[in-house]
């Protein structure tokens, strides 16, 4: 059992009056047993101390010179389970980003964004968006001129080429707007979960 209060490491000096102290007075057993210990409880030292004879005795500041407290480790305190499990996730997410760090320069950069044509379904999506685009374009100027014009074939191919070009200029500032946009959105920063 570990002594209570504060408690001395055994010097040679201490050892010696505690040896002497259990040759000459009728001590009991687990105090006569202190001078084979490393360490002395101070209040045990203290009543052997008292109890011998104050001309035989050594002055107590004497015996408590260069004398080392040995004081208790403290017990490590329990982590609570969330405490654990938030733990593995924060060091988890630093080993990643240190892996990261470490590969930047040899594997690309992961996005969490794709690109805008990344698959054949996207690709042929927008080809026909844009093929419509210029076929309805080139109907409305073609119908509008000819309306304007009493049937001028000359005219009404301009109308129709005007009505196209106007079209493929509605598709690329559609174009942009959606680019520009999904950049935009990139670009901001998520917010956290709070947790």
């Amino acid at each position: 059992m570990a002594p209570s209060g504060l408690v001395l490491a055994a010097t040679d000096p201490l050892r010696a009056f505690l040896a002497t102290a259990a040759a000459t007075q009728h001590l009991p057993a687990d105090l006569r047993d202190l001078a084979s210990q490393p360490a002395v409880p101070y209040r045990s030292l203290r009543e052997i101390w008292c109890a011998a004879s104050p001309d035989t005795r050594p002055p107590l500041r004497r015996l408590l010179h260069s004398t080392e407290f040995l004081l208790p480790s403290p017990k490590p305190r329990e982590k609570s389970d969330e405490l654990k499990a938030r733990l593995d996730k924060l060091r988890e997410m630093q080993e990643r980003r240190e892996y990261a760090e470490l590969v930047r320069d040899v594997a690309p950069a992961k996005e969490d964004t794709p690109e805008p044509f990344s698959s054949y379904k996207d690709q042929i999506g927008f080809g026909l968006h844009v093929v419509v685009i210029m076929f309805t374009g080139y109907l409305v100027g073609f119908i509008a001129f000819r309306a304007l014009f009493n049937n001028s074939p000359v005219m009404n191919a301009a109308g129709g080429i005007l009505g196209l070009v106007g079209g493929m200029l509605v598709e690329t500032v559609l174009f942009i707007i959606r680019s520009s946009s999904k950049e935009l959105a990139s670009s901001v920063p998520r917010p956290k979960k709070v947790q």
